[in-house]
């Protein structure tokens, strides 16, 4: 049986019950007070209410105090009343596990048992000194008083033998709070003139209520009569006999998944499938399906001929597969590439024996099993390519089927990431901006791109994106790319102008025979090609095969607006240049690539003033000659180990200028021709435009260039 306080309609009152906890009832109160006036505490409006403590004090009983040695017999601290109070606290006791109770006395007091539980010993609980102590024989009926000290004694505690033949107890305490601890040892054995005999006992019935089957068995137990001055032998039983009972709806609880209602009985929750067998049945077997009752933990009753409360068993039915889960050992949802990967493929229901499980993999490998149990250790599998995968796991069986899928991102490293962007557009235009990532990955990548000085990024799960840039100028545009933990950036620079010129080039086939298709070895050829500061010429040489080439002319930033048409006129040159195979450099030697003209691409020309001036062709093509010399002074301070570089000029006489350069004991040659002026150049130009004839380039211009051996690995 259990004692417990609990808390209704906001007071604590104290409840039993002998069905551990299946029901519980309030404790009656004792008829009598200790001087024998009736109490009228009439149950459920007045009851008994203990304080269920335990002492912090070893030495002490505490509020609370029972014995496995003494059947049936509690002493406890409470009140009388409609709940729990701290105040008129009073000792009770009851002989028969709950059922009645008497107060003993009218303030709290430590009590312990004394004789295997034959007798008890009393001391008030108090912060005064005392010297008087009780003694009781009969189960707390009567109680002896007997003096232990001459000087009233501070108690802190009281020493003894439980279950001992030693019949001495020990009080120890102080006279004073200033004295030293004082030892009184007690020898209570004088209390008892002999041995008990067997008619010194009776029979004690344990019931609940008049009710002789508790925890389903009825027990009788032996206890010594009341008032017998005999002493208890340490090993006498005091379990007399104890048979089972006929199983009751109190000796059993709801089983799982089901609930007790207000009639008693058992019902399944809303949530729960009685009718679901175990993972483990098949059609060829049988189990023991539950009636919603299970029988209380130490209950000892048995069940007679029907077994309305027991499981029954039940024939095994063929079940469609239910509640299929998919899932990975570790519980990821991504993996290395080229690891080994586990699945663990489960069902909650259905006839697992007879059911055939198959698991689509997503890189167009599945495999089928017979039996579910064969899946128990798992299922590896190994994905050779990085990618999100569609891992979709199928059980079947003759009633039905259940799937389930998971997406399984198979991943590796960045090692490399290379923006590819034009390098020059138009303002309020969209351009494409694309991210080459190696090794190649397939939709497991996330890309940051940012533009200029902003704060936050536009994020795409493409390498590609357009942008329309809306500054004029240099803007530079940075990709970043995370695969996992590892993030990798590049970053380009791209000039917006409101409007530009531009030629589309390719090159003569010996070019290819030497075109590694890597990104330096294309700036390089690039930046021979236009051998000017790039805010004036820029060239872009296009990945593949066969090699080709976009020229970009850009307006002066300095010029007027009526002087910004001068870009068609530097075009018109380009192009009569071009057309005649006069732009052309040395690759190797005795290797010379031309540059042709593939055709000419049709930028915006936002300037409407129709009147062509010769100021921004004069300033363009003096900074192509200066760009010339920087290229040559360029190429010495690194010392090329070749470089030749001639112009020729039909109406001019002919100069040499010889400059050696050594590098590994080699010697090469440069040849530098005569120029006419840039002002006499488009002089001659402009006059011959003004005639309306077709104008001529007067000088072939031969571009050379030193191009340094690349290595692809």
């Amino acid at each position: 049986m259990y004692l417990a306080n609990k808390l209704v309609d906001n007071h604590i009152k104290s409840f039993i019950t002998y069905n551990k906890g299946q029901t519980w009832a309030l404790l009656p109160a004792p008829a009598t007070d200790v001087a024998g006036n009736n109490l009228h505490c009439i149950l459920p409006f007045c009851s008994l209410h203990l304080h269920l403590e335990m002492s912090e004090n070893p030495y002490t009983s505490g509020p609370v105090t029972s014995k496995k040695s003494v059947p049936g017999i509690i002493v406890a601290t409470g009140n009388i009343g409609t709940e729990l109070s701290s105040t008129n606290l009073g000792m009770f006791i009851t002989s028969d596990a709950g059922n009645s109770w008497r107060q003993i006395f009218d303030e709290e007091h430590n009590v312990w048992f004394l004789d295997n539980g034959g007798a008890m010993l009393a001391v008030l609980h108090a912060a005064t000194p005392i010297r008087h102590l009780w003694i009781s024989l009969d189960e707390g009926k009567k109680w002896d008083r007997h003096s232990f000290s001459l000087a009233p004694l501070y108690v802190d505690g009281v020493l003894m033998e439980p279950e001992s033949d030693n019949h001495i107890i020990t009080f120890f305490g102080h006279f004073s709070h200033r004295s030293e601890w004082q030892l009184i040892k007690i020898d209570y054995k004088g209390l008892f003139s002999r041995r008990c005999m067997d008619g010194d006992y009776q029979t004690w019935h344990l019931h609940n209520k008049g009710e002789l089957c508790v925890m389903g068995e009825k027990q009788i137990y032996m206890k010594r009569r009341p008032g017998n001055r005999c002493m208890l032998a340490q090993d006498y039983s005091r379990i007399y006999s104890s048979e089972p009972c006929l199983c009751t709806a109190y000796d059993f609880e709801c089983d799982y998944g089901w609930e007790r209602q207000a009639d008693g009985k058992c019902s399944p929750a809303f949530w729960f499938n009685p009718n679901g067998a175990t993972k483990s049945c098949s059609t060829s077997q049988s189990f023991l399906n539950s009636t919603g009752y299970r029988k209380v933990l130490s209950n000892n009753c048995k069940e007679g001929g029907r077994n309305v409360y027991s499981p029954k068993r039940q024939v095994c039915r063929p079940r469609p597969p239910r509640g299929l889960r998919l899932s990975t050992s570790q519980g990821d949802l991504s993996a290395p590439v080229g690891s080994n990967v586990t699945f663990m493929v489960y069902l909650d229901d259905g006839d697992s024996l007879r059911t055939s499980i198959q698991l689509d993999f997503g890189d167009g490998i599945k495999i089928t099993y017979s039996n579910l149990s064969r899946t128990d250790d798992g299922i590896k599998h190994i994905y050779r390519t990085t990618g999100i995968y569609r891992v979709t796991a199928s059980a079947e069986n003759n009633l039905g089927s259940d799937s389930n899928t998971l997406f399984l991102h198979i991943t590796s490293p960045v090692e490399r990431v290379y923006l590819s962007a034009p390098i020059v557009a138009i303002r309020g235009k969209e351009a494409n901006l694309t991210a080459v990532v190696w090794p190649s990955h397939t939709r497991t990548l996330t890309f940051f791109w940012w533009f200029d000085n902003s704060s936050e990024p536009i994020i795409t799960l493409e390498g590609s994106i357009s942008y329309m840039f809306q500054r004029e100028g240099k803007n530079k545009v940075t990709v970043q790319v995370a695969s996992g933990s590892t993030i990798m950036q590049d970053s380009k620079v791209i000039t917006v102008k409101e409007f530009f010129r531009s030629l589309l080039l390719s090159f003569s086939p010996a070019l290819d025979e030497h075109n590694p298709d890597i990104p330096e070895w294309r700036e390089d050829i690039g930046r021979v090609v236009s051998g000017v500061p790039e805010d004036q010429l820029l060239v872009s040489l296009y990945p593949g095969l066969p090699s080709t080439a976009e020229l970009f002319i850009l307006p002066d930033e300095h010029a007027s607006s009526e002087h910004k048409r001068s870009s068609e006129e530097i075009s018109d040159i380009f192009v009569t240049a071009l057309n005649q195979g006069l732009i052309q450099f040395e690759l190797k030697s005795d290797i010379r690539i031309i540059v042709y003209m593939t055709q000419q691409t049709l930028a915006p020309l936002v300037d409407s003033n129709s009147i062509h001036s010769g100021s921004a062709m004069l300033m363009l093509l003096t900074v192509v000659f200066v760009g010339l010399a920087a290229f040559f002074i360029y190429k010495f301070k690194r010392k090329i180990p070749w470089i030749h570089v001639q112009t020729e000029d039909s109406h001019e006489k002919e100069s040499e200028v010889i400059s050696t350069v050594g590098q590994n004991d080699s010697m090469s040659k440069v040849k530098l021709g005569e120029f006419p002026s840039p002002k006499e150049l488009m002089e001659k130009e402009l006059e011959a435009r003004s005639r309306g004839m077709m104008a001529t380039c007067l000088v072939p211009l031969t571009i050379i260039m030193c191009c340094t051996e690349y290595t692809v690995f």
